[in-house]
């Protein structure tokens, strides 16, 4: 694949420390939350990882959806990014919420939301990796 974009991040001291783009744009501070025993008071990689997941999946939507010629502009799209012991360290599992205009059927729904899992980068990079399950509402 040759990369049309390369996004570069700099994380230090983990989940403890601060996040920076090189371009800037994304400067965050970094903090377990309460339930891995953090104080809570930054983002952490799983807020990062949803709100990327999102916004990509959303697009990915849009994108299926013009060329269906269905309007889906007013779709919302959830991520849910569960981390847990998965055998010697940590996995990831996904739940996504896609909430479609009223004006679109379930089938086509379904259908969109079907077709934008194969096309979105996120989906295609954790396939066979990351459990997602897709929830359309």
């Amino acid at each position: 694949m040759d990369a049309l974009y390369t996004a570069v991040a700099t994380a230090t001291h983990g989940r403890e420390g601060r996040a920076i783009s090189s371009d800037g744009k994304l400067d965050v501070q970094l903090a377990p939350p309460v339930e891995l025993g953090g104080n809570g008071q930054g983002t952490n990689p799983e807020q990062l990882f949803a709100g990327g997941y999102a916004a990509c999946f959303a697009s990915a939507l849009g994108l299926v959806g013009r060329q269906a010629k269905v309007d889906v502009s007013d779709a919302a799209v959830t991520a849910e990014v569960g981390i847990g012991k998965q055998g010697e360290g940590f996995g990831l599992k996904v739940t996504l919420r896609i909430e479609l205009p009223e004006s679109v059927d379930e089938a086509t729904g379904r259908k969109l939301v079907e077709t934008a899992h194969q096309v979105c980068p996120y989906s295609n990079a954790t396939r066979g990796n990351i459990a997602v399950e897709l929830v359309v509402e």
